[in-house]
């Protein structure tokens, strides 16, 4: 598979402080790709060097084949990218801060950039708002604008800084499912920054965690959550909870912890094998007269992986 986004070394330095250690990444045309990392990991100074917003101090990176020191100019033609705190001209309607970016990026004919315009502003849903001041809008709505604006000279590749940062949870998945349409039917490259684990789980296809500017790990979320030593934990929701039910779980010999919630009914337990301890779980509640509404077997998360690399700890 083609390589969209290729680096060898790459390192930028801020003084005596090292804000990314020799970053090799490789990420392939259409995929989405993941920077995971606490702030001040260096994901946004990375972003910032594979733009040619700032140079790395020492290695290479590459955007299309085009070299970020060398080929500024060509890298700038081929990505789109949503800083952290995007600016928009709030006085400006949304048509005119699109109609203003776009020919910022060289779409000097008239009716092409029109056509760009609205076949963008369809595709995020502003068209309805176009003639709306910028300052009207919610964070959400600017968010989409913004993302809209980094799009307007048809970049194969677009990075993303944050993009849900600070955004309400119906704002946030509206951001998500537009990340999701550019990927699906777009076949864009995305490099996608973020330090909120949802957005990697439901996005990415890989990911790479950083920490102090160092690699830590890459690899697919199933991959990273696979790679966590756990013992299986089942989670058995019932139409009432009662202590009978709890002590015959408890007791069963296999059952190593429980864990009870009574506001929803629930038992979480901790079991060595979940294909031999299942049906003695349920027969047990079902012998203590309880009665079951659904077995769920839980396996570890992005986040649990996540938490203990950035802490050092070895998965």
């Amino acid at each position: 598979m083609k390589l969209a986004i290729e680096t060898e070394g790459l390192t930028r330095r801020f003084g005596s402080l090292l804000a990314v250690d020799h970053l090799a990444l490789r990420v392939n045309e259409g995929e989405v790709f993941g920077l995971l990392g606490p702030n001040g990991a260096g994901k946004t100074t990375t972003i910032r060097m594979l733009s040619c917003l700032i140079s790395p101090s020492e290695g290479s990176g590459k955007i299309g084949g085009y070299d970020v020191v060398r080929d500024a100019a060509k890298v700038r033609g081929v990505v789109g990218i949503l800083t952290e705190n995007p600016s928009l001209y709030e006085r400006l309607t949304a048509y005119e801060n699109m109609d203003f970016f776009a020919e910022a990026y060289n779409l000097s004919n008239p009716q092409e950039r029109r056509d760009r315009i609205r076949n963008l502003m369809e595709f995020f849903d502003l068209w309805k708002r176009k003639d709306d001041r910028v300052a009207r809008f919610s964070k959400g709505m600017k968010q989409k604008l913004a993302i809209a604006r980094a799009l307007a000279h048809d970049p194969p590749v677009l990075f993303l800084d944050e993009p849900t940062a600070g955004l309400d949870p119906e704002s946030a998945k509206a951001i998500r499912d537009l990340i999701k349409r550019l990927s699906r039917q777009e076949k864009r490259t995305i490099l996608l920054s973020t330090h909120h684990l949802e957005d990697a789980e439901k996005l990415c296809h890989r990911v790479m965690i950083i920490n102090r500017g160092k690699t830590i790990v890459v690899g697919t979320p199933d991959e990273l959550r696979d790679s966590i030593p756990s013992e299986p934990v089942l989670k058995v929701a019932l139409v009432e909870l009662n202590e009978k039910i709890i002590d015959a779980v408890k007791t069963l010999e296999h059952v190593k912890q429980v864990i009870v919630n009574d506001s929803v009914n629930e038992l979480t337990i901790r079991v060595p094998n979940v294909r031999s301890a299942t049906p003695e779980v349920v027969k047990s509640i079902v012998q203590a007269d309880g009665m079951v509404l659904s077995v769920e077997t839980l396996r570890p998360t992005l986040e649990d992986a996540y938490l203990k690399l950035v802490r050092g700890e070895s998965l």
